[in-house]
């Protein structure tokens, strides 16, 4: 009897191994979705850019794109989410200038034109590279605005955390991975390891600057009671916005309430 328990409990460990084992090689596929080709450039867009290519702490070259507006002294550092690349952003980027920012958008390692693959630890130095970029410019931090969105948002909420900007905008994000992970798969993530941990419920206590977090009720992706929670466990001057919407259009379905609600909040920060 005892040796047919220990056989049984030997099949389950092994199960729980393979399980594992598998999922955890199949982690950066299921978080990451880079396009390596740049379909469009801000030349497309009507707006003047320059072309940057910067390297990493760790030696990776990332590209991005600063549009300049030069009647500004405040700048805007765009974190995308995981899909796609920066020429996506065509929308995005249009509303910041708009909104009389200068705006430089980054591709991660891995994304666009960007040396590398994405991970984690790479993802934050490259936001820390683009921060110190517009700290060579010339800017201000207090006059630079963190923008994130979807994985974005884990991004910016780590950086911010470490450099203390100006002001803080983080949309339709979550409040850790494994937060996703018990979203998307509810039991299976309780045995589950967890390759990254993106937690951004914990890393937004640390932040004191003014914060707007972003979310739609309809967002199909990432629940908004992730966004919720990341916006109860940050410190004042915090607001929220509601989208309507679901996950990627939802910024463009709530205008102009939408782009109104953030000029507010640039403005007034």
């Amino acid at each position: 009897m005892a040796k047919k328990v220990q056989g049984y409990v030997a099949i389950i460990i092994i199960i729980y191994m393979a399980v594992n084992g598998f999922m955890y090689l199949r982690q950066p596929a299921m978080v990451f979705f880079p396009a390596r080709d740049l379909s469009e450039n801000p030349d497309d867009w009507g707006l003047q850019y320059d072309d940057v290519f910067i390297k990493t702490a760790d030696g990776v070259t990332i590209n991005g794109w600063f549009i300049p507006e030069k009647n500004s002294d405040k700048a805007l550092l765009f974190l995308h989410g995981n899909g796609g690349n920066i020429s996506h952003r065509k929308e995005s980027v249009e509303i910041f200038n708009r909104l009389g920012l200068n705006v430089f958008i980054i591709d991660y390692r891995g994304y666009g034109i960007s040396e590398g693959s994405p991970d984690e630890k790479g993802l934050y130095l490259d936001a820390q590279i683009a921060w110190d970029y517009l700290i060579k410019k010339g800017f201000d931090k207090t006059k630079i605005i963190i923008f994130g969105r979807s994985l974005g948002g884990a991004i910016a909420i780590n950086l911010a955390s470490k450099v203390k900007p100006g002001a803080l905008i983080i949309e339709s994000t979550f409040s850790s991975a494994r937060d996703m992970g018990q979203s998307i798969f509810p039991l299976l993530s309780r045995v589950l390891i967890f390759r990254y941990s993106f937690n951004s419920g914990e890393l937004i206590k640390k932040i004191n600057s003014p914060l707007l977090v972003i979310h739609s009720p309809d967002d199909e992706i990432i629940p908004f009671k992730l966004g919720k929670k990341v916006f109860d466990a940050a410190n004042e001057p915090k607001s929220f916005f509601s989208l309507q919407g679901d996950h990627n259009n939802g910024f463009i379905i709530s205008q102009p309430d939408y782009e109104k609600r953030l000029a507010e909040f640039i403005m007034g920060k």
